[in-house]
């Protein structure tokens, strides 16, 4: 069976990278693409290395007819993704990227994204989008939010340990750089090349970044008390990729076969030999997640190094796992392509 399939948002960085995913997908196709802010030009003059495709000119979303779509992608702006999803029919499947229906408790949202939350009905239905520890509930979902790049960064290096109770609850420390699409492609003055290439730097320090509201969710959920990590994110002159660096008290060993147990079965995470770190530059462009564990000298603390592409694993990709699981279809398909390299 052929799904039709609709990406709003369809301009930005998540909605070509959604587009590149579908066109290798063998049950879906793309019936329409909505960007009001591009309407009415094609996809080969928003983004020409899409040219070679057979695709339907960008539109305003008023424009599209949802009758005839199976499942939407929703790759808008915060805020403006829940006002778009309320008037969307209610038998719609939609997979959201945005961050607009990830905190279950709308005050939680409020607090972090500093506005109401405008689509209270539809957040009491959503699910939580990170696909290896919710499948069952995303493919009964008709509403799945996405998890932000970092938030599903973090997430892959402390579930399970969490979860297993082999670290220590109070004292972890996650430092993380990611490239600049994380930030978007909206014009933005600290994100000019002159502005950005030749150094990096840490933003967001001392608890005020986002993903930081996800993180209180799902750690404190898993552990049954409240849990908060030390998390400073850094921006790096990169196109693609997320490397997050773990220190976190508990034993290598232990904590190695904890993840060897969680992900054994899972196909797009992958566990390194015992002492041996990931690069992003062996997860560029792929749906993949390597994990890395290595023993620090001081005795009894470990390190945990994960690294995954935020366009792919940490948002596009990831979206695409939980439409197929949506839908019925292979979880994987679309998504097993080989990483880009060099």
């Amino acid at each position: 069976m052929m799904y039709n399939i609709a990406i709003l948002g369809a301009s930005g960085y998540t909605g070509a990278e959604l587009i590149r995913l579908i066109s290798g997908h063998s049950s879906m196709q793309i019936k329409a693409l909505g960007a009001n802010s591009k309407a009415g030009q094609t996809m080969a003059e928003v983004f020409p290395h899409l040219r070679h495709m057979d695709l339907p000119a960008l539109v305003k979303i008023e424009e599209i007819d949802f009758t005839e779509i199976d499942l939407c992608f929703c790759a808008l702006p915060h805020k403006t993704s829940q006002e778009v999803i309320a008037a969307l029919p209610k038998d719609l499947k939609i997979v959201d990227l945005s961050a607009d229906f990830r905190l279950r408790d709308p005050q939680e949202y409020t607090k972090w994204y500093g506005n109401p939350h405008a689509a209270l009905e539809q957040q009491k239905e959503a699910v939580y989008g990170l696909t290896e520890f919710y499948r069952k509930e995303i493919s009964e979902a008709r509403l799945v939010a996405g998890t932000g790049c970092n938030a599903a960064t973090g997430q892959f290096a402390l579930r399970p340990l969490i979860e297993k109770g082999v670290i220590d609850l109070d004292d972890i420390i996650l430092d993380l750089k990611c490239a600049v699409s994380g930030a978007g492609r909206s014009l933005k003055e600290n994100l000019l090349h002159a502005e950005l290439s030749e150094g990096y730097h840490a933003y967001s320090v001392g608890g005020t970044h986002r993903h930081l509201g996800e993180f209180d969710q799902e750690f404190s959920a898993i552990a049954g008390r409240p849990v908060k990590v030390q998390f400073t994110p850094h921006l790096i002159p990169a196109n693609r990729g997320i490397l997050a660096t773990v220190y976190v008290k508990g034993d290598a060993q232990v904590i190695h076969d904890t993840f060897s147990a969680a992900y054994a079965n899972e196909p797009f995470i992958q566990v390194l030999p015992m002492g041996e770190a990931p690069s992003t530059r062996h997860i560029r462009g792929s749906n993949f997640c390597h994990i890395g564990v290595v023993a620090d000298r001081i005795e009894g603390r470990t390190i945990v190094v994960v690294a995954l592409d935020n366009l792919t694993k940490g948002s596009s990709g990831q979206a695409l796992q939980n439409a197929n699981l949506m839908l019925g279809i292979e979880e994987t398909e679309g998504l097993m392509m080989a990483p880009l390299f060099p």
